[in-house]
Order: structure tokens, then C-alpha cells, then sequence
């Protein structure tokens, strides 16, 4: 368990880069003058007075999720899970599936196998909820500010309606203060860092504590800024005033699931699209609009959540246009719900272990263990993170230092320049430099021409 117990501030948070903007200290500080708001670059950050964001708390050190003084993802699953084995990448893990949902309306609706929404339905059918806390659309992005926000549905018309992938900004204030105000059993969706913020409220707040009754886990990369979407618009050649709903990633069964396709409809109806690989910035692995939070994340398989999801990116899965989850069970209640779902025929799930799981995400976990143990080395200003790795640099192969170093670049500066290129109305200042950043960031990591000679005679010229 841990035993530190500073004491830290939302300004603190926000100024050593470790804020995700998930609203929890906001929710916590239970005060009108103390807002989430999109920052200049369309982050999520809290925004009060200055008395509130300087004062130093305990308690506010004791929920953040990346506070260095609150519980880690192991000491918080052993109170969770207590009677479930841990596992050093998938954490406490009951048991573990790789399918789809195989009733109408599930699957064809959702960004994967349809396995989120099908549970959150599920647990309402049986009376288990009275309410599924999601990401959903909003109405009238222009006036809110915003495309996407959480919100409570009631029923499993709206469940379905917040169905697919959002790579959005999005806080929880709002709804935690719902839940607060609404007597009711609520379940809540959310990737590793929110789920892991829930949990350490619920420790602190009864009322949350009985309240929240599930946790659904969502598989995750990294968080990304709302001018991911102002990026979309650009390449696309739409004014992103017009822009009235977004999908990130259209389904077509005629096409492996890996090939996502970004789709911008506008306010007189009309649709543009387009590839994310003909996008500057559509490879998701070098961070463009990444939080900077993200780079000292050690969860990618939402480890505190009842019952978690992500994508089957192993073959033949990943060639299945259709969708298909992996899916990760902790508590007994959610192993309960999905045995009898495939024991009825309406999950089309077969069991994997834990090595099958970490191959589909290859990628996220070399970034939170290799990566992180790398980043943790080097020199910064403010709260330094304490995580489930140690600082190392001596193991990482210098190739993957130079790509580590250059997905910060890109994640630092992706940020900055959108911002210039919006402020001076000339997209096309972001939309070269994104190319010409994504284009060393390939060749560091596919290509062994020319950077990989500059690579291999760096290493003989000594260590890194």
C-alpha cells in the first residue's frame, strides 16, 4: 500500500504536465467557481479562482490519478479483486474472451464487436442499473463548445446511441454530480486513468461509493486534444464551424477493421471523409494532440475496471471489417453476466489467456513499460510521477530512444503549431509540418534506409 501522503494543488497538477482533464477535482471541490474548461490548445483543464487552484490538499492528493501520493493500479485491484491472481501487464484478470456480441443491433452499431454497449444494455435489462454513465454526441456542437461529452442515459435506446469510439476530451464533474444528486445504481464507461479516478473517489465518498455499482473499462492509447477534429476539418477542406457531428472510425465489412475512416457531417447535411492514412496525422502511434499526461500512463488495459474492452489487433481478427473485442473480466458479477450471454448464444466469445491479450496490444504496452521506464529518466520541472515502473535507460536499444524522443516532439508540438496555424488562419502551416514530422517519425520506426544507418552508427560510436 502506498505510504506517501503530500500534499498537492489542481495548479501543481496542471503545471507539471499531469493533468488528464478527467474533472475530478473539480467534482470534489463541490464549488461553483470551479470549472473543466478546453484551454487554448483544447485540452480539458480545471479553471477557478486562484485560492482554489494553489491550495494545496490531501485529499486532492489522494484522487487525482496521476498524483504521486494516491494508490496505484496493483494496490487498488487488490481491493477490488481480492481473490484473483494479479498479472504484471493485464492486471487481476478472471477471465479473458476475443469475440463479438452475436444479437441484431449490437455489433453493426458499434466501432468493434459491440461488447460495451451490449453489457451496459444488459446490466439495465436485468434491472442490475438505473443508469449507463458514456460518451456521447451533442446536440449543437457550435453552441456547446464541444462535440462530445459524458452524459447519463436511462434507457437502451440512448445506450446504443452513444455507441463507437470517441478520440475526444471529455470530464466527469458533471455526471459525478448527478449521480450525487439522483439516488440510483449507475454504471461507468471510461478509459484506465478515469476509471482509476472513480475508484479513488469512491474510497473517499460514500455516496459514490454506493452509487457506482460497475466500472466498464475501455483499452487506450493515449487521450487526445479537441483539435484533432480542427485537423480533420482542415485536411478535408471544411471550415470546422460547420461541422455539426464526427465519426472516427466508419464501419465497412468489406475492410479490415485497421483501416479506419474519419467521417465529418456538416451543418446542411452534406458528408466528407477520408482515410486516416491519408491523413498527416492519422497514425495514432506518433501522438499527434496527445495529453502529455499520457506519456507517465502505466495502464492500457483499464486495470481497476469491472470488466474491460479493446480491439482484437492480431489476425485474423484485425482483418474482420465486422469488429471484434477482447475482453477482460475481473469482478464475479460481470463473469456472471457474460458466461450466461455465451451460454445463451448471444455472445459469440471464445477464451484467450493472458499472452494473447498482451499481443493484440503490443504496441500500447511496449509505450507504458519500455517507453515509460525511459521517459521517467529524463529531467523535468514540478511533481515527478511515481509509477509501476523504474526510471532505466540502459535496456532501451538506441533506435527506440531516438522514436520515443520523437513521439514527445510530435505530442509538445503538434499542440503548438495547430494553435498557430488556427490563430493566423493558414492550416496548411500545420498540415506540413505534421508530414514532414510523421515522415522522420517512420522512418525512425519502419524504415531502415537512411535513418537507421544514422541509428546504427550513433551506436557505434558508444551508448546513448
Amino acid at each position: 500500500m502506498s505510504t506517501l501522503s503530500p500534499t498537492i494543488s489542481p495548479g501543481a497538477i496542471v503545471g507539471s504536465g499531469l493533468c488528464i482533464g478527467c474533472g475530478s477535482c473539480v467534482a470534489r471541490a463541490d464549488r461553483p467557481d470551479a470549472l473543466i474548461t478546453l484551454d487554448a490548445f483544447g485540452k480539458l483543464r480545471p479553471e477557478g479562482p486562484s485560492e482554489w487552484m494553489n491550495r494545496r490538499s490531501e485529499g486532492l492528493a489522494r484522487t487525482c490519478p496521476f498524483s504521486p501520493a494516491a494508490l496505484n493500479e496493483d494496490e487498488l485491484a487488490a481491493e477490488l479483486f481480492p481473490d484473483v491472481e494479479p498479472h504484471p501487464q493485464t492486471g487481476r484478470t478472471r477471465s479473458a474472451h476475443v469475440g463479438y456480441v452475436d444479437e441484431p443491433g449490437f455489433r453493426e452499431r458499434g466501432s468493434s464487436g459491440g461488447m460495451v454497449s451490449w453489457v451496459l444494455a444488459e446490466l439495465m435489462r436485468k434491472g442490475l442499473i438505473d443508469g449507463a454513465v458514456h460518451v456521447a454526441s451533442v446536440e449543437d456542437p457550435q453552441r456547446e463548445g464541444r462535440f462530445f461529452r459524458y452524459r447519463v442515459s436511462r434507457s437502451e435506446a440512448e445506450i446504443h446511441a452513444g455507441a463507437k469510439s470517441r478520440y475526444y476530451p471529455v470530464e466527469l464533474s458533471h455526471v459525478l454530480k448527478a449521480m450525487r444528486e439522483t439516488p440510483g445504481r449507475y454504471a461507468v464507461v471510461g478509459v484506465p486513468c478515469f476509471i482509476k479516478a472513480l475508484q479513488l473517489l469512491r474510497r473517499e465518498d460514500p455516496v459514490l461509493r454506493e452509487r457506482i455499482v460497475y466500472t466498464l473499462g475501455l483499452f487506450c492509447g493515449h487521450m487526445k486534444s479537441a483539435r484533432f477534429v480542427e485537423s480533420f476539418a482542415w485536411q478535408m477542406g471544411v471550415p470546422v464551424e460547420e461541422v455539426r457531428r464526427v465519426e472516427y472510425r466508419l464501419k465497412d465489412p468489406a475492410r479490415p477493421a485497421s483501416t479506419y475512416t474519419a467521417e465529418l457531417t456538416l451543418r446542411d447535411g452534406s458528408i466528407v471523409k477520408r482515410d486516416w492514412w491519408n491523413l498527416a496525422d492519422g497514425d495514432w502511434g506518433a501522438g499527434f494532440f496527445q495529453y502529455s499526461a499520457c506519456n507517465f500512463c502505466d495502464d492500457v488495459v483499464a486495470e481497476t475496471a469491472d470488466i474491460s474492452f479493446g480491439d482484437a489487433w492480431v489476425e485474423p481478427y484485425s482483418s474482420d471489417g465486422c469488429g471484434t473485442n477482447v475482453v477482460v473480466v475481473r469482478s464475479r458479477p460481470m463473469q456472471s453476466l457474460v458466461q450466461a450471454g455465451i451460454d445463451e448464444g448471444r455472445l459469440a466469445l471464445q477464451p484467450v489467456d493472458h499472452d494473447f491479450i498482451v499481443q493484440t496490444q503490443a504496441a500500447g504496452f511496449r509505450q507504458r513499460r519500455e517507453g515509460l521506464s525511459y521517459r521517467l529518466t529524463w529531467p523535468r520541472l514540478g511533481i515527478r510521477p511515481r509509477k509501476r515502473v523504474s526510471p532505466d535507460a540502459r535496456g532501451v536499444p538506441p533506435r527506440r530512444k531516438l522514436i520515443y524522443r520523437m513521439r514527445a516532439f510530435i505530442t509538445a508540438w503538434s499542440h503548438r503549431v495547430s494553435w498557430l496555424a488556427a490563430r493566423t488562419g493558414r492550416p496548411e502551416l500545420y498540415i506540413r509540418w505534421a508530414r514532414a514530422s510523421v515522415s522522420v517519425y517512420h522512418g525512425l520506426a519502419y524504415s531502415r534506409g537512411k535513418v537507421g544507418e544514422l541509428v546504427d552508427r550513433l551506436r557505434r560510436l558508444g551508448p546513448a
